[in-house]
């Protein structure tokens, strides 16, 4: 038993479950429980609790609900004890106690991403360099500047100038020498791509090359390729192209395998587009196993692109992979309880409450203020009027009694829709917060607050009716 003492606040309807989940967690510290004298603990504020709170009972930590509203860094000061928000869910206490021993740094990774802009020779060097800008900041380490077959690119030479006058990273992508040998004295770090027939260009710029076979699948042409450069003492990165699935996707895994125990020193690369951009599924998960897989074999360059429109978070679930990819092999762990950024259609953990427990929390409410909760069973709506359980909203519409006011049945209809959502893809759903995407929805809609639209006066922990 440690010598910490913590204290924890909450509100007269959580009370019983805390002292039960507590009880059952058996921590290693002194705790205690304190009731403040109000009924939902989310109403509670650090205000409230500096009044009330007169005795801290020698607490060395106190813990307050998650969503208790104010300053806490003031509320500290004001006790003289640490004052820390816990979860929003009482039942996420012995999560949250465990993740404070297993805290992951992600500022770290190993993967450099090579972001490609596809359509460069189609687009102005200004459309260049925002579409640049937007990719560093989802992630990108090199912006890659494709080049199209039989299409002309007049500005090749002054967008790679441009992006390097802006602070960019830059390689060239073209199977032409006139642009690969056109981007290499523009000042592109980096060619894509090489063959042994075409090394020569190396030989002509600083760039790094970065190296294919000459016939496809032939590991051989990339072996006489990396003795060539390796006897020069040139740096080079290697991919030995990844195939789509059903055109050479699992013989192209095992391709980059055995690259890799043939020199197991070398840079490689992985072009996850492939995968990615020609498969229709959710590519958090595609680049997640991808990221995987170049973790296992020290694969420490990736080439991304975001085309299609399904793919138009890759860059950054990519960035995230390789963050969490690397946080797990430092641990020697698997890659899971590290960050959620990659869960973007389901939730560790969607329903922490039971639909019994949910009914016992229903039975305790006194007030005419709605409810929303879900579980396995479906959605739940209750005030101290009643307890509605229905899998679809429309169904629980009549129960309601909010024909006549369009704010209210308003606020209802958009959180009863968020929990239909949650409850059907299996995603954590709290009231008057938005669901979470992980890394598949930009922060601002991610950080979106209901509150914007919530007319006056129909907040989760206090509506006054005059009807009732």
């Amino acid at each position: 038993m440690s010598d910490e003492r913590i204290l924890f606040l909450t509100g007269k309807l959580a009370e019983k479950q805390l002292r039960q989940i507590l009880a059952a967690m058996a921590p290693e510290f002194y705790y205690k429980v304190r009731e403040m004298g109000v009924k939902v603990a989310a109403l509670m504020t650090t205000d409230m609790i500096a009044r009330r709170l007169t005795d801290t009972d020698g607490a060395t930590r106190i813990v307050i609900p998650g969503r208790c509203r104010g300053d806490i860094e003031a509320l500290s000061q004001h006790l003289g004890v640490p004052v820390e928000r816990g979860p929003e869910e009482v039942k996420d206490l012995p999560q949250y106690f465990g993740k404070d021993a297993h805290r992951y740094d992600l500022s770290d990774y190993r993967v450099k991403i090579f972001a490609e802009i596809v359509d460069a020779p189609n687009i102005s060097v200004d459309a260049i360099i925002e579409r640049a800008q937007y990719y560093r900041k989802n992630g990108a380490d090199v912006i890659d500047i494709g080049c199209l077959p039989g299409t002309a690119f007049p500005h090749l030479a002054d967008s790679i100038r441009t992006l390097k006058q802006e602070g960019f990273s830059v390689s060239i992508d073209s199977l032409t020498d006139d642009d690969l040998l056109t981007g290499g004295r523009a000042g592109a770090d980096y060619l894509l791509s090489l063959t042994e027939k075409s090394l020569w260009i190396a030989d002509e710029v600083a760039a790094t090359p970065i190296l294919i076979p000459t016939v496809h699948g032939d590991l051989t042409t990339l072996d006489a390729a990396i003795d060539r450069l390796q006897r020069k003492n040139r740096a080079f990165i290697v991919d030995p192209i990844l195939d789509p699935i059903h055109f050479g996707f699992t013989e192209s895994i095992v391709r980059n395998y055995q690259l890799r125990q043939r020199h197991p020193e070398i840079d490689m690369m992985l072009g996850v587009g492939n995968l990615t951009e020609l498969t229709h599924a959710d590519t958090s998960g595609i680049n997640a196993l991808l990221l995987g897989i170049c973790s296992e074999l020290n694969i420490n360059h990736i080439l991304a692109t975001e085309v299609s429109q399904h793919a138009c978070r890759a860059i950054r679930e990519a960035d995230r992979a390789r963050r969490i990819m690397y946080a797990a092999k430092q641990a020697d762990s698997l890659p899971k309880h590290i960050a959620a950024d990659l869960l973007t259609m389901h939730d560790i953990a969607p329903f922490p409450y039971t639909l019994d427990e949910i009914a016992a929390l229903a039975a305790e409410i006194k007030d005419p203020s709605y409810r929303i909760q879900v579980s396995r069973d479906g959605l739940h709506v209750f005030n101290r009027d009643g307890f509605h359980t229905a899998r679809d909203p429309f169904d629980l519409f009549p129960k309601l009694g909010v024909e006549s006011d369009g704010g209210h049945a308003f606020y209802l209809g958009v959180e009863l829709a968020r929990a239909q959502i949650a409850w059907q893809l299996g995603k954590r759903f709290t009231q008057d917060q938005a669901l979470t995407w992980g890394c598949a929805a930009d922060s601002a809609e991610a950080e979106a607050d209901l509150h914007t639209f919530k007319p006056a006066g129909t907040t989760l922990a206090k509506r006054h009716d005059e009807n009732r």
